[in-house]
């Protein structure tokens, strides 16, 4: 069977040859839960430790600052919850109107137990306002949560001057850099997170492992209950195997780094080119500047984003907008909050490329896609303005 191009990286990655093979040993013969004292245990227990010191060494943390998750979501909801845990006494959370249901969800549960939720708002790019965030600061503000980039449109935020903001009035700040680490280079002292969230499965790792960094001093509850695994705030015997992964995948995104950037941003901006000689109308969503150098956003006029995928499904593998939202015929939240028109929305389509996306391909792609769009849309190829 010949599979397509995939161009949705931003969904999931595949696990790449060297984080398959780190992970082997953890699987048959090194196979001892670390919280044991015998020679299994002690492997697996110095494995973990060289592991969290590479996914620490990724973002410019101390290693005793990684908390290993089951996965990103599940990081998300620590901070959140593990801070209201932690600061009953503050009751408003400050979040971002484009986050992820992994945040939006902790943050409405949060709204449902009485605190107050303020929702700020982006602009026609996806990008947050710090002057919003400083008007929505209020005294018992404990945290602000937005998220480094897009998971749709890719747009990175200005979270250093957002944490600035937090940190004058005494609140801790969270971002969800779940899309962006391995693909742009981060630095969490710089941006100023106290908490930050990882994914494994978005940097070539194994699905069902992620991270919190947890600034040391920042108060934070555990929101689950059990043993007192990763320092007392996520109870439950270590996935061995795929923190492992974790390690190695993240070692190999800091190794390739920056050249992965500059070369992710040179395929994009083919595709994107590509598609903007062939198909006249179409339409960049985003910022055109501050986004993630992997991903294309745009909108193709007189279509739907699920007709055109579903023509060219045979040929090139990409979403409508994020993988978590079930509902693939309604409008992304993400492009409403930015004021996209509900036409434009609708003919929407997120390509994402990734470590083993070619130059080939992006050329079958734009074929593809414009070939298809002509005949879904009933209209004939013409020389764009």
């Amino acid at each position: 069977m010949s599979m397509p191009i995939y161009l949705d990286y931003n969904a999931t990655t595949p696990v790449v040859p060297e984080v398959a093979e780190a992970m082997q040993p953890f699987l048959h013969t090194l196979f001892g839960n670390l919280s044991s004292s015998h020679a299994f245990g002690q492997a697996a227990r110095k494995a973990v430790a060289a592991a969290r010191a590479e996914v620490a060494a990724l973002i410019g943390a101390r290693s005793d600052d990684v908390i290993f998750t089951g996965s990103a979501t599940e990081a998300n909801n620590l901070a959140l919850l593990g801070v209201a845990r932690a600061l009953p006494e503050k009751r408003h959370l400050v979040v971002s109107a484009v986050e992820h249901p992994a945040v939006m969800r902790p943050a409405q549960h949060l709204r449902e137990s009485g605190w107050t939720v303020t929702v700020v708002p982006v602009d026609t790019t996806g990008r947050v306002s710090p002057r919003d965030v400083a008007a929505a600061l209020r005294p018992d503000t404990a945290l602000v949560s937005v998220m480094h980039a897009n998971n749709e449109v890719g747009t990175l935020q200005p979270i250093a001057e957002i944490a600035a903001l937090a940190h004058a009035n005494g609140s801790l700040m969270h971002t969800d850099a779940a899309q962006s680490a391995g693909k742009v280079a981060i630095d969490v002292a710089a941006l100023g997170a106290d908490l930050m969230t990882l994914a494994g499965h978005k940097m070539y790792a194994p699905k069902g492992i992620g991270a919190l960094y947890v600034k040391s001093g920042t108060p934070l509850e555990p929101v689950l209950f059990g043993a007192d695994q990763e320092h007392g705030l996520r109870p439950g015997t270590e996935n061995v195997p795929h923190i492992v992964g974790f390690g190695a995948a993240a070692r190999l995104a800091r190794a390739s780094l920056p050249r992965a950037t500059v070369r992710l941003a040179a395929l994009r901006d083919a595709l994107h080119e590509g598609l903007r000689a062939a198909v006249p109308g179409l339409q960049l969503n985003g910022h055109p500047v501050e986004r993630l150098p992997n991903t294309l956003h745009v909108s193709f006029p007189d279509v739907t984003g699920k007709e055109l995928l579903g023509a060219v499904a045979e040929t090139v593998a990409a979403s409508v907008g994020s993988a978590c939202h079930a509902d693939a015929d309604a409008v992304s939240g993400v492009l409403a909050a930015m004021g996209v028109s509900p036409q434009r929305a609708r003919g929407a389509i997120r390509l994402s490329v990734g470590r083993y996306t070619t130059e080939n391909e992006i050329e079958a792609a734009v074929r593809a896609l414009s070939v298809a769009w002509q005949r879904v849309s009933g209209r004939t190829s013409r020389p764009s303005s």
